[in-house]
């Protein structure tokens, strides 16, 4: 694949997905806009990853059954009504539905990962694959980041205006250079219905061990990486840092050098080291929470350990989709969608762990808690055999 489309796949990636986090570091200040309760507040992220994890299970399977250029097109231009609905919205209402379905489509991220897998030749497929996933780490990474400051220069609903423009843009895009039809050779029967669509995403776990094994993989790397960037802003706005929220946002941009590096993962899987790979990722994933034990005595070993979790969760992640597309080109789609379920499961559950643990326990606690999920993923890597 020539580098510029692999980018221009990067960026779209980036870009639809980062509108799942973008609320984050706006909470607030949506609630006094709208007059929200703190408990109605906190549903707006609830909703929005709701959402994605039901459009993973419900939207991303229709890639292996229609035209991915369509639908990718289709997919964003609905994402950029959701989000205009989301700028404009005067009450609680319509900001929920408006997030509910800006999560829901953006899960054209992972149709496109799963089309850029498509066009990619199998030699060269673990280096596009891991060049786009860094596109949706840096999504993810800098969404708070880019938000926060947009917030504070124009008012939150300018973040959602801006991003609907940048989807507008990128549908066109994609529109004109996307190849209109599949180019690998293995389609699917066009035969397949929905139901029956979605069914064989169920029958694909009951029948590929490999693909069970690569998302506990993701499951766990997951509940790693958001157990530190859903907690990490709490001990960092106390004693003795005290920092701003602009501040704490901009350490999204210290992850981004690990996740860029990651990408060696790509070529390593290319080469047929697989396994190797994900060996000593997992194990840079649990000594990562050594340094960051460290973080209220030193803002450098926090800065060490997010580099070293970040190179290593993407390096995990971009070996698990590269591994679970070939095992059935023609699922791609339904391969991916179904992989990222359990990624979306472990969000969910380092999230909220992490976050309760600190009321109550404290910053070590939580590293305790991350090194823990890290060692799971590396004792199951060490008792599964090589076709891990």
């Amino acid at each position: 694949m020539p580098r510029g489309l692999v980018l221009l796949f990067a960026v779209a990636c980036g870009a639809a997905v980062a509108n799942v986090y973008f609320s984050q570091p706006l909470l607030v200040t949506m609630g006094h806009d709208l007059a929200m309760s703190p408990a109605l507040v906190g549903s707006v992220v609830t909703l929005t990853h709701v959402g994605y994890g039901l459009g993973l299970f419900f939207l991303v399977p229709l890639g292996d059954v229609v035209d991915r250029r369509r639908l990718i097109v289709a997919q964003l231009l609905l994402l950029v009504v959701a989000l205009a609905v989301v700028a404009a919205a005067r009450t609680a209402a319509l900001l929920l539905a408006g997030m509910a379905a800006t999560g829901l489509l953006a899960v054209v991220t992972q149709t496109l990962v799963a089309f850029a897998a498509s066009l990619a030749r199998p030699a060269e497929r673990g280096r596009v694959v891991g060049l786009v996933t860094s596109g949706v780490v840096i999504g993810i990474l800098l969404a708070r980041t880019a938000s926060g400051l947009m917030a504070d220069l124009a008012g939150w609903r300018s973040v959602y205006l801006a991003s609907a423009s940048l989807t507008a843009l990128l549908a066109l895009v994609l529109y004109r250079v996307l190849p209109p039809r599949r180019s690998d050779a293995d389609a699917p029967p066009a035969t397949l219905r929905y139901g029956q669509l979605l069914r064989s995403t169920i029958t694909l776990f009951a029948r590929e061990r490999l693909l069970r094994l690569r998302a506990l993989f993701g499951l766990l790397i997951f509940a790693a990486f958001s157990t530190l960037w859903s907690s990490v802003a709490l001990p960092l706005s106390e004693a003795p840092y005290f920092l701003s929220h602009s501040a704490i946002g901009a350490l999204g941009l210290i992850g981004v050098a690990g996740a860029l590096a990651a990408t060696v993962a790509g070529r390593l899987n290319d080469r047929g080291l697989s396994r190797r790979t994900t060996g000593i990722a997992l194990a840079l994933l649990a000594a990562s929470w050594l340094p960051l034990a460290f973080t209220r005595s030193s803002l450098w070993a926090l800065f060490a350990g997010v580099i070293l979790l970040d190179l290593a969760v993407q390096a995990v992640h971009v070996t698990n989709q590269t591994l679970i597309y070939a095992l059935r080109p023609d699922a791609g789609s339904r391969l991916i969608g179904g992989y990222m379920v359990f990624y979306s499961i472990g969000s969910a559950t380092g999230a909220i762990a992490a976050t309760s643990l600190y009321a109550v326990a404290g910053w070590g606690a939580v590293c305790a808690l991350g090194a823990a999920f890290s060692c799971l993923g590396l004792a199951l890597w060490a008792f599964t055999n090589s076709s891990a």
